[in-house]
């Protein structure tokens, strides 16, 4: 693993924030089936590989994977079905493709599947905590070039819930308040299925935070936030089409 590849970085900083949201909150058990999401989506993935191209090997993200699926899936969830959810993201990172790329977005994938069979619940662990996840979110969003999707999502959240505040007559400040953030700099810049063109990231995050409103405002008793990504997901290869305007 390469220290200066973002990937090994956002395995760091997620590594990081585990251990510190654990000492925080005084739970081991986290950083236990958070270990397990992690070590299950490696075997895995490396078992896949090696059905495939006759080699093990070892993948990062892989442990992005797990490590997201430690983060969101809710603590008072059994074992097992943290190790169901790393089945799930692994086997469609290999199995649901286009062309060379995944479709979904491996584990929101893995969680919003295993919540649908299982009833398995979401927790977003330190999701609220901006003032961590925003610095290090826009260094990251840096690196990968995905600022069109930051600011597609957060001006279509933004202009939506505004709209609904001044509607229901509450505070504008309580915008912020309903931003989850962890999935806003960890999740839905995802590199390998999100838009590469201007246009189409634009679109996609615009596309995705519209989609959470409307699944919330009619009461959706499903995780919004990771089905809104998972049907955006489809759409990417259409996005990827829309041709660059010529200055």
């Amino acid at each position: 693993m390469k220290l200066n590849s973002i990937k090994a970085q956002l395995i760091i900083f997620l590594t990081a924030l585990a251990l510190f949201l654990s000492f925080k909150d005084k739970g081991l058990v986290f950083l236990f089936t958070t270990f397990m999401a992690v070590t299950s989506a490696v075997v895995f993935d490396s078992l896949i590989s090696y059905l495939k191209i006759k080699k093990f090997t070892f993948s990062e993200s892989a442990v992005i994977s797990g490590l997201i699926i430690g983060f969101v899936l809710s603590g008072d969830e059994p074992l097992w079905v943290f190790l169901v959810a790393s089945l799930f993201a692994i086997g469609s990172k290999h199995l649901l493709r286009f062309g060379n790329k995944h479709v979904f977005n491996p584990a929101a994938f893995g969680i919003f599947i295993t919540s649908i069979l299982f009833g398995a619940a979401t927790q977003w662990r330190g999701t609220y905590l901006w003032y961590i996840l925003m610095p290090a979110g826009l260094y990251f969003i840096y690196k990968i070039r995905k600022f069109e999707v930051l600011l597609g999502y957060l001006t279509a959240s933004w202009g939506l819930f505004a709209i609904q505040a001044v509607m229901q007559k509450t505070p504008l400040l309580n915008i912020f308040g309903y931003l989850s953030y962890f999935y806003i700099f960890i999740m839905v810049i995802e590199p390998k299925t999100t838009p590469v063109k201007s246009a189409g990231k634009l679109i996609f995050g615009t596309a995705v935070a519209s989609l959470i409103f409307i699944f919330t405002e009619m009461g959706a008793r499903f995780d919004a936030e990771l089905c809104a990504l998972l049907i955006i997901n489809m759409f990417v290869p259409l996005l990827n089409k829309i041709p660059e305007r010529r200055l």
